[in-house]
């Protein structure tokens, strides 16, 4: 029946169920409480006033009764006036009462009736003192008077207020009468009331066991189903098939379990057959390793005797580049020398040159000096003339001038041969320098030779060197793969122990899964 609902909304139509019972039977205590709570308000409102009412207006008569006889036995008229006066004031508490009954109290009109006779009686008593009192005031005066007081008293006015006691006591009754009814009634509301609400109750309870007895067994059906699923599984068998009803979690979890029996089954089996295809390939592996190991033990023998080859071979390369290390140094050392050389005869040179410019310098200097002494001896012989001409006076002058003369004419002399030396010294120099500059272009010459001669010593003591150090690192290559080779034979050694040991692990596995039943 609850199949197609899902577990929340059925727990929510159980405790809706539930709640809706309780509230249906708050509903009905409250109705029946109002209703007794109307009798009760009926009983306070009307019932109580109207018993206190009456038991005042008992009250009343009763006093007005008794002021009544103390107006007869009076002595005296202030006496009779007092008591008259509080008879006056009884009556009207009388009707005062009588009145606010009649408008806020009277209950029905019977008991409108009963208070009309009330009021009935009253007129008669209260005339029977009217035709009381005359006699009554001459009491003091007159016993004849007090005797026929005392008999109407006794007579016709009890009379009287005995059909005012039977009113009052008919009118008290009918109230006494409407409050058994009103309490008769708040009983049977009562009873009716604890009647429903047990007959509710009881209705409630069957419901909601009902409700809970349907719901727990539609919800724990299904999961002792998972259960007895779930150890089926967990004891290895797949080949039962799960048959699901409902669209409830319960459902959809029985479903879940039946997928994940038909994927494990379908695991299981492939796992199984994997399982074989690996122990059959790991035999295959381990023989293959063995094969393998062996041939990784020869050529390991083969890659020792390459090492120790390229070993000789690196002590031969070494020798070699040494051998070159040194012709570099000496090709350097020549090199160096050269250069040095080739320095030396450019200094050489450029000290030639600064001598010639100087010798040129000399020769222009000299030159000038020459030149002055030609114009010292145009100037002597300008001064020799004046000197002439100034006659007597002049002859000191003209043997200064003279002297002057001579020194200019020794001055251009020693001129002359300086520059003849100095311009033989010049062309020395000139061709001393050109020697030089030749010496310093062979100079040049061999020292390019000489770096060259270096430059191809270093690239072969380099080229050996590198000769040296690839044999150097074809030997550790080689003797890395003799290492490697090595290891690959230890990992042979061991990936054969693994296959083996595959092997059996996977005939373990195959095993372990044939505990697992499938369907056929």
């Amino acid at each position: 029946m609850f199949s197609k609902l899902r577990i929340g909304p059925r727990l929510a139509l159980a405790f809706g169920l539930v709640l809706s019972l309780l509230a249906i039977m708050a509903g009905v205590a409250a109705w029946q409480m109002g209703k007794l709570a109307a009798n009760t308000a009926e009983y306070a409102t009307d019932l109580v006033p109207s018993f206190a009412a009456q038991h005042q207006v008992s009250l009343a008569l009763s006093s007005e009764r008794r002021a009544e006889f103390r107006h007869i036995l009076s002595a005296d008229k202030a006496e009779m006036d007092k008591e008259q006066a509080l008879i006056v004031g009884f009556r009207k508490t009388t009707a005062d009462l009588l009145d606010k009954y009649e408008k806020d109290d009277v209950s029905d009109a019977e008991d409108k009736r009963r208070l009309d006779k009330v009021r009935a009686a009253l007129v008669s008593y209260y005339a029977v003192w009217e035709q009381l009192r005359p006699l009554s005031e001459q009491t003091s005066t007159d016993p004849a008077k007090l005797t026929q007081a005392a008999a109407m008293m006794n007579g016709a006015s009890a009379k009287a207020f005995a059909s005012i006691d039977a009113a009052v006591q008919d009118w008290w009754d009918y109230n006494v009468h409407l409050s058994d009814n009103e309490t008769r009634a708040s009983s049977e509301t009562y009873a009716n009331a604890k009647l429903t609400l047990i007959a509710m109750v009881v209705a409630a309870l069957a419901l909601g066991s009902f409700a809970a007895v349907t719901i727990t067994r539609s919800i724990t059906g299904p999961i002792g189903r998972a259960v007895e699923v779930a150890a089926t599984v967990a004891a290895g068998d797949l080949s039962s098939r799960i048959v699901v009803r409902g669209e409830d979690e319960t459902a959809q979890l029985l479903r879940a379990l039946s997928r994940m029996n038909d994927s494990l089954a379908q695991i299981v089996g492939q796992v199984r057959a994997s399982s074989e295809s690996i122990a059959t390939g790991s035999a295959q592996i381990a023989t293959g390793n063995a094969d393998l190991s062996q041939r990784t033990e020869e050529q390991a023998s083969n890659l020792q005797q390459t090492a120790a080859s390229m070993e000789q071979l690196s002590g031969t390369v070494r020798t070699s580049a040494e051998t070159a290390g040194h012709a570099s140094a000496l090709a350097a050392g020549a090199s160096a020398a050269a250069v040095k050389g080739g320095e030396v005869v450019g200094t050489v040179v450029d000290t030639m040159q600064d001598i010639a410019a100087s010798s040129r310098k000399i020769a222009d200097i000299i030159g000038v000096i020459d030149g002055i002494a030609f114009q010292t001896n145009i100037l002597a012989l300008n001064a020799a003339v004046e000197a002439a001409r100034a006659g007597e006076q002049g002859r000191g002058f003209a043997v200064v001038a003279s002297e002057v003369r001579s020194l200019a004419s020794r001055s251009a002399e020693a001129a002359r041969q300086i520059k003849s030396l100095i311009v033989a010294s010049v062309e020395k120099v000139e061709a001393g320098a050109r020697q030089v500059d030749i010496a310093g272009t062979s100079m040049a010459d061999i020292v390019a030779q000489v770096k060259r001669v270096s430059s191809l010593i270093t690239e072969i003591s380099s080229g050996a060197g590198e000769q040296s150090i690839g044999i150097g690192q074809v030997g550790d290559a080689v003797a890395q793969l003799d290492q490697v080779t090595q290891q690959n034979a230890a990992l042979v050694e061991e990936s054969a122990a693994a296959a083996e040991s595959l092997r059996t692990q996977a005939a373990n596995l195959a095993e372990a899964v044939r505990v697992f039943k499938l369907a056929e």
